[in-house]
């Protein structure tokens, strides 16, 4: 009986490898490039470059198209680069009007699974721009009722590529990308800044203990806290909306090295109008665009404000850490909300995973600009052949802050709480507070107070009043509120 089951078997394998064989002649076609014939699947819009591209780079199992805004960018380029050429007499109207369509369509998001190659990969751009280029004229091909691979009538490099190189749409398309995501960080960033207002409004009057150092130092409010922690942020948005500035500079036109070579009369100026209109955003070319092609510059600046941000995150992720830290033997001055078990072993610990999750996204991204720096730096003469790692790490720094804030403003800074007790408490038993009798009694007495409340135990206010050193009103006025932290609501008010 199982050797009949088996003889089974072995004739429906056969007969699907047999099926497998049928379906795999039928499905490639064969295109062919300076290095020979490669095959492609038959209904692929990509051509014979880009599958060499996915056959060389095996590398990090990330893709080109883990960016849609990038791939957006690319439609945005080759569309603005298209009306240029048509608008500088190189291009038939009868050409630009399938492009124009497909350009629109990639845009529009369509395609994306088209574009399946590492984003690790040599060429300094070369596969990605060719992908671009395969895929719509594969595209515009259809439209205008020809068939995939009919280059004669609508080319990936004569058309597609018409007066351009890689060395001009691949950065432009870079910083196009970056800006269209760089609107959603910013989104996010202002979002988790005004978190932190709210809870600034809503603790403005609880008194608490500074610190520096980790030692008692003087006080403040929690909401005085909070507040402090938005405006690095708005500092950082600032920051970034400035650098973003560095990737309105375009080389569109330059070509190979930034003479312009292949281009014709007046196409520079075409296609950075056209572009600006295509994108919404305000790029330019640079006014030297050898330099520009040579130079990541722009990179560089955005890249660096995106690390300074990452440096904010983790500070202030640390310090809540820190605030929150017990729940018996830590400050315990704030509670974060309960995520998760936070042991295999201890029962009842619940561990700060979401600002431990910001501060571990913050570390990559300072990594990442240490990367965006070098690459920069090791670009040799005309041509910096290493955009490719610095692209993908500034998308990723975009992407996984953008993603780490939301989840961070919604899994913790939107449900944290205050302990009034504890800060009610540390103030009584501080010594720190005794700094801000130092205008009434001096340092010395203060010195005097300080070891008294260590050797005893016993509160600064209370060893006042023991030693009648001030009367009810001086110790009144001196420990208010307003006299212990400088709260000035109003300039909270709009915030």
């Amino acid at each position: 009986m199982k050797t009949g089951i088996q003889f089974l078997r072995t004739l429906v394998l056969l007969s699907l490898i047999s099926v497998v064989n049928v379906n795999f002649a039928q499905e490639f076609r064969t295109e062919t490039d300076l290095l020979g014939e490669i095959k492609a699947p038959a209904d692929a819009y990509y051509g014979a470059q880009a599958a060499r591209g996915m056959e060389n780079f095996q590398i990090s199992d990330q893709y080109i198209n883990d960016y849609p805004d990038f791939i957006k960018a690319w439609g945005m380029v080759k569309l603005a680069c298209a009306k240029a050429n048509t608008d500088a007499g190189k291009m038939e109207a009868e050409i630009l009007k399938p492009i124009e369509e497909a350009c629109n369509e990639l845009i529009a998001g369509k395609y994306l699974d088209q574009f399946q190659i590492d984003l690790y990969q040599g060429g300094a751009g070369t596969p990605t721009n060719m992908n671009a280029n395969e895929v719509l004229a594969n595209v515009a091909l259809e439209k205008a009722g020809y068939q995939k691979g009919d280059y004669k009538q609508i080319s990936p490099n004569d058309h597609l590529n018409m007066s351009q190189s890689t060395n001009d749409t691949y950065p432009s398309s870079l910083k196009i990308g970056m800006l269209l995501h760089n609107d959603k960080l910013i989104k996010e960033l202002t979002e988790l800044k005004s978190s932190f207002r709210k809870l600034g409004h809503k603790y403005i009057d609880i008194v608490k203990m500074g610190r520096t150092e980790f030692q008692d130092a003087v006080p403040m409010t929690v909401g005085q806290e909070f507040h402090s922690f938005a405006a690095m942020l708005e500092w950082d948005i600032a920051n970034i909306e400035h650098a973003s500035k560095s990737l309105l500079i375009l080389n569109m036109g330059g070509t190979a090295i930034g003479t312009g070579l292949n281009t014709p009369e007046g196409y520079d100026k075409f296609v950075i109008g056209h572009l600006k209109k295509i994108s919404g955003f305000d790029v330019r070319n640079a006014d030297d665009m050898i330099a520009a092609t040579s130079s990541l510059q722009g990179f560089v600046v955005y890249s660096s404000a995106l690390k300074t941000l990452a440096t904010t995150l983790s500070k202030i992720s640390n310090d809540l850490i820190n605030l929150s830290s017990g729940p018996r033997n830590g400050l315990f001055e704030i509670n974060l909300p309960a995520r998760q078990p936070g042991s295999s072993i201890m029962p009842g610990k619940v561990n700060p995973v979401i600002p431990e999750l910001m501060a571990f996204v913050s570390y990559r991204v300072i990594g990442n600009d240490v990367t965006v720096n070098i690459a920069a730096s090791d670009g040799d003469l005309q041509l910096n052949a290493y955009e490719p790692v610095v692209g993908l790490t500034i998308f990723e720094s975009q992407k996984i802050l953008s993603n780490t804030m939301r989840t961070f403003r919604i899994q913790c800074i939107n449900g944290i709480t205050v302990n009034e007790d504890v800060h009610k408490r540390n103030l009584e038993t501080t010594i720190g507070i005794v700094t801000a009798l130092n205008p009434v009694l001096g340092h010395h007495v203060g010195d005097e107070l300080a070891k008294e409340s260590m050797k005893t135990g016993k509160g600064i206010m209370e060893l006042v009043k023991e030693q009648k050193l001030l009367t009810e009103k001086q110790i009144e006025e001196i420990f208010s509120a307003e006299n212990l932290t400088g709260l000035d609501k109003s300039i909270y008010k709009n915030k």
